[in-house]
């Protein structure tokens, strides 16, 4: 774990926060901090032979239990053929179930299997490491403020999409 001790290593804002430099720190910030965060799962992914569209895939389908592959492909916002690959390959490796659409049959249905159901928690508990210490090392204002932003940069038509992850209504 990092030292929740030490200072930010960023100075605060500049009063004029949405000059270029400034917004150009943010997206450097945002780049760095997720390829490090996503670093942190690369090695268990590349041992079971899968990438992280695979862990975005086994992400939401543990979050969202009989989620559709519209369902999954609207959260991913990637091609049909690119999910398609990825699911193919989940199924047959044992990470997931498709099963038919309780009232739609042409639907499917995913579902993680035990085997699946393990590796998401184990790629969760690391990532939730890395981003818990961060949040500790920021603070719970600083928290709040960073997901404020974040939520800023969801399209308005994605966004009862998002919430309905969380179980609000945005």
């Amino acid at each position: 774990m990092t030292d929740v001790s030490r200072p930010a290593t960023s100075p605060g804002a500049s009063p004029l926060f949405l000059r270029e430099d400034e917004v150009r720190r943010g997206i450097e910030l945002l780049y760095f901090g997720y390829t490090r965060l996503t670093n942190s799962i690369d090695q268990e992914l590349v041992k079971q032979g899968l990438g992280r569209a695979h862990h975005r895939a086994l992400y939401f389908i543990a979050r969202q239990p009989d989620l559709t592959v519209g369902e999954l492909l609207q959260l991913l916002a990637i091609t049909k053929q690119s999910l398609g690959r990825v699911l193919k390959e989940l199924q047959e490796r044992d990470f997931i179930l498709t099963s038919p659409g309780i009232v739609d049959r042409r639907q499917k249905l995913l579902r993680l299997t035990e085997k699946g159901a393990r590796l998401e928690a184990e790629l969760f508990r690391q990532l939730r490491e890395r981003l818990s210490s961060a949040y500790v090392s920021a603070g719970q204002e600083s928290v709040t403020g960073f997901w404020h932003v974040l939520e800023g940069l969801i399209p308005g038509s994605d966004r009862k999409m998002v919430f309905d992850l969380r179980g609000d209504n945005g």
